[in-house]
């Protein structure tokens, strides 16, 4: 999930709290759980970074259980399994795409199938002022699956799909022309990628 600006913020405030220097490349300091938790203690409780999951209720959640099982579900089986009505269960989901809450449908497919054999994890460490030219490039470069901003001495963590190791070596390469990378081959993914647990505050 994208974080919002006040979550951002808020996090922000704690590293002043707590009395980190900025680190000069991307000014947010490795800090661990425990000191954060010492700063707010409320932030051991679940932030959401979108809508509010206050707004949900059971039928909401049931809802978006049954579309995380199976996206393609129609309004009239998805109605049926929640146990509601056709216009119901429609209207219950257009609310919930337009809050935010559900934030697309996307076809999953094994990047292997098209010739991608290699994933990598690659953290970058940009040189100083080339924060935003890694962001952009990262942006622009199709090889990369994701990528997140982080604390810690690397700023940023990416997925790479690449055909090859020469290709993840040419994808680097890119990317050395604004700082520092270091990178891990995936070899299995005993957890693949998937949605947090949908459950009642």
């Amino acid at each position: 999930m994208r974080p919002t600006v006040a979550r951002v913020g808020r996090v922000e405030e704690l590293l002043t709290r707590l009395q980190f220097p900025p680190d000069v490349a991307c000014g947010l300091p490795f800090v661990s759980e425990e000191q954060l938790m010492s700063a707010d203690p409320q932030l051991s409780r679940a932030v959401p970074s979108g809508p509010s999951i206050g707004l949900l209720d059971d039928v909401d959640r049931r809802l978006l259980q049954l579309l995380t099982d199976d996206p393609r579900l129609s309004k009239s089986a998805l109605a049926r399994a929640a146990g509601i009505s056709t216009p119901t269960a429609s209207s219950r989901v257009a609310r919930l795409e337009r809050q935010g809450v559900i934030r697309g449908y996307r076809l999953d497919v094994d990047p292997a199938a098209l010739g991608y054999a290699v994933m990598a994890w690659v953290r970058v460490r940009p040189g100083p002022g080339q924060l935003t030219k890694v962001v952009e490039l990262a942006q622009r470069t199709p090889e990369v699956g994701e990528c997140h901003r982080v604390t810690g001495e690397d700023c940023f963590v990416m997925r790479v799909h690449a055909t090859s190791l020469q290709a993840v070596e040419q994808v680097l390469d890119r990317f050395l022309l604004y700082g520092q990378t270091t990178s891990a081959i995936t070899v299995s993914s005993p957890v693949d990628l998937r949605p947090p647990p949908i459950v009642a505050p």
